[in-house]
């Protein structure tokens, strides 16, 4: 849906609401967008104050912003009649764009982390551009800045002819002011120190991580691996892009589940379908890849146990909420020298494309003193904006307070493919005790350290690779098929699992799983037993999918082939 902008401000007689201040917001591209409305959350509740918004222009990766205002409900006027038009306060989370044409006091604040980039304007510095070199903007015709600072801090950024451009800028911590006040000195007495309300909100919503788990689909026992990914050729998917599928290829698919949050600039830069073709097999394999423009990435790192990250912001708020994480990419060349994502690339280990990955995740480094190098107000930030905000706007701040909220529970993935992945199964078999672990088939590469020597395949009777299928000597059926044709099409089989509760061996044996257990894992430990020799009838213990639990199994009498033997209650 594609949003109208071609109107301006309408005449007063025509709103409902006869709000007496008009705030604009400032988006840059979808990365812009999300932080602005983090900001802008100061004016909840507040009739006095309508909030309007408008798009530079200045960003080649500006795809997506119609549909983000559409979705959000934004008035999106265009950038050329904001400009023809006055405001009482414009707030920006970026940089770019001629900010200084603007009519209204202007407060400048940060669209990540606090300011970790190290960027510059001028295509030929060797310093990525974050507006990928469209707009000039404030500091263009200045000559400040060297291009060396952060960007946001530097006088390439907050100048033009000389001037400063925001009214306020506003830094989450201490050492942004004495960043600021080396690399643009002209710029001091504007800066504001307000914490930072993503880190306030990532805090709040801790409480709840057992609800962002459920909405993910994280069962018991299960852990999350976050993967983080900023954009640009030195993020985890330009430099390290088979990180993603390794994760998914080496960590158990039952104890396990593995989530990408790619940056918006990545999925707008290539577009969303790109990026979902691209990671097509991970996604058969489970990962999960959540929408750009949402807030699904905050509530997996409330709901993680360990991330796999590059020099992003996502990085730095998943260390800061005590996160064990792996660095699978760094581009050291683009963060600024002295900040705090400088500081995370000094003490994160970095992925070794040898060793076992899950090694890797058991010494992961945790860095919890993250938090205090992202903001020095921690709770506040939004009382603070509030406060900045209402004394540019002339007005007495709301009687209510203003606090971080948690973020809200992600909507529950849809139903995906109808055939699950095909799965390598390690067995092992110690006494009467039975481990069963399970790799995705199509995620594996050559040498496979992380699965033992003698490894079966278990596939859907339906899968679709005819590899896979033949290679497959357990087969789970398909509801209302009849194992002996199953076992008839396929002649490298071994075994059929289900319909229901049953397991039916080549050669004509029938083995009844009473109780809840999953038929393609008993499967599995079926195998396993008789590989080595032994009587699978009777009682044993199923180490499988973190948890530990009883099987048992139940050999039917001779030529009965239905689960019924096992009672009313077992037959599906």
């Amino acid at each position: 849906m594609r949003v109208r902008t071609e109107r301006g401000l309408p005449d007063r007689r025509w709103l409902t609401v006869p709000a007496t201040r008009t705030v604009l917001g400032v988006i840059h591209n979808v990365t812009s967008a999300t932080r602005l409305l983090d900001v802008l959350a100061v004016f909840e509740g507040d009739p006095r104050v309508r909030v309007v918004f408008t798009c530079t222009g200045s960003s080649e990766l500006d795809g997506g912003v119609a549909e983000f205002a559409a979705a959000h409900g934004l008035f999106l006027i265009p950038w050329e009649r904001a400009l023809a038009q006055e405001f009482d306060l414009a707030v920006s989370t970026s940089r770019g764009g001629d900010l200084e044409e603007i009519s209204a006091p202007l407060i400048g604040a940060p669209h990540g982390a606090g300011y970790n980039k190290r960027l510059s304007r001028n295509p030929e510095s060797g310093i990525r551009n974050p507006e990928s070199g469209a707009g000039a903007g404030a500091g263009a015709e200045s000559g400040a800045g060297s291009g060396a600072g952060a960007f946001g801090l530097s006088g390439e950024w907050l100048l033009h002819d000389g001037e400063v451009v925001p009214s306020a800028i506003v830094l989450s911590h201490e050492e942004q002011h004495a960043r600021l006040l080396r690399d643009c000195p002209e710029a001091a007495p504007y800066a504001h120190i307000a914490g930072d309300p993503c880190a306030d909100q990532l805090d709040a919503s801790a409480p709840f991580r057992t609800e962002y788990r459920a909405a993910l689909g994280i069962r018991p026992g299960q852990k999350l691996l976050l993967i983080t990914s900023t954009w640009g050729p030195d993020s985890v998917l330009g430099a390290a892009p088979d990180a993603v599928r390794r994760a998914l290829a080496e960590l158990p698919y039952d104890e396990y589940r593995v989530l990408a949050a790619v940056h918006p600039n990545a999925w707008y830069g290539h577009g969303g379908w790109q990026i979902r073709n691209w990671l097509k097999p991970c996604l058969r394999a489970g990962l999960i890849l959540p929408p750009p423009a949402g807030e699904t990435w905050k509530a997996a790192i409330c709901a993680a146990d360990a991330f796999l990250g590059d020099h992003g912001s996502l990085s730095l708020y998943a260390a800061a909420r005590g996160l064990p994480g792996l660095l699978a990419s760094f581009g050291a060349d683009t963060v600024a020298p002295g900040s705090p994502m400088a500081w995370l690339g000094e003490r994160l280990p970095r992925l070794d494309p040898v060793r076992p990955l899950a090694a890797q995740l058991d010494g992961a480094v945790a860095l919890p003193s993250a938090a205090a190098r992202i903001t020095s107000r921690p709770g506040r930030s939004l009382a603070l904006l509030r406060t900045l905000c209402y004394r540019h706007l002339a007005l007495p701040e709301p009687q209510f307070p203003c606090v971080p909220r948690p973020v809200a529970v992600p909507e529950p993935a849809p139903p995906g493919t109808p055939v699950g992945p095909a799965l390598y199964v390690d067995t092992r078999v110690t006494g009467r005790e039975v481990a069963v672990r399970r790799y995705p088939a199509e995620a594996q590469r050559g040498t496979a350290a992380h699965l033992g020597a003698d490894v079966h395949v278990v596939a859907d009777a339906a899968e679709p690779d005819p590899r896979l299928r033949a290679l497959a000597d357990v087969l789970v059926a398909r509801p209302g098929a009849d194992p002996a044709e199953v076992l008839a099409r396929n002649p490298g089989c071994a075994l059929v699992a289900g319909p229901g509760p049953r397991l039916v061996l080549r050669g004509g044996r029938v083995f009844g799983v009473p109780g809840a257990v999953d038929p393609a894992p008993a499967a599995s430990a079926l195998l396993a037993l008789l590989g080595e020799g032994l009587d699978p009838e009777g009682e044993f213990t199923l180490r499988f999918g973190g948890a530990v639990s009883a099987l048992r199994l139940l050999r039917a009498p001779a030529g009965e082939a239905d689960p019924g033997f096992l009672g009313p209650d077992a037959a599906q």
